[in-house]
């Protein structure tokens, strides 16, 4: 089984006890062993953390980054990234999507991964990316 993206809905989806949270505990317990690699971008963790800061308290979002952290999640940098910020930038100005949603998208690309969301604006980057839908 090759890598996969977490985008944020598929984390929030799990923490929320929402549709698709067990596939998500599904593919999180396989990744205990390596495989599937798991991989998040940064920004998705970003949307996460204010998700819930601005939903909850700042303790909530601190304990979820916690969680986050002991998952076998690896996070991914965009700071010194320029490929992963310029593909980013391609589906932003090309595709009807938001920026933090391009950066999945890119990430899955780039690391030819298949995106797990259940968000349906990545419907418009289903020909040029794979992705597993949540249900």
């Amino acid at each position: 089984m090759g890598a996969k993206v977490l985008d944020s809905y598929a984390l929030m989806a799990f923490f929320h006890d929402e549709p698709g949270a067990e596939e998500v505990e599904r593919l999180l317990l396989k990744a205990e062993t390596g495989n599937p690699r798991l991989l998040m971008c940064v920004i998705q963790w970003g949307e996460i953390y204010y998700s819930i800061l601005r939903g909850a308290s700042r303790d909530a979002a601190e304990e979820t980054a916690r969680e986050i952290s002991g998952m076998p999640i690896e996070l991914v940098p965009v700071g010194s990234d320029l490929g992963l910020t310029r593909e980013a930038a391609v589906f932003k100005a090309t595709r009807k999507m938001s920026y933090a949603d391009a950066f999945a998208a890119a990430l899955a690309k780039l690391r030819s991964a298949e995106l797990v969301t259940g968000d349906p604006e990545f419907k418009v980057v289903e020909r040029e990316i794979s992705i597993a839908w949540l249900r």
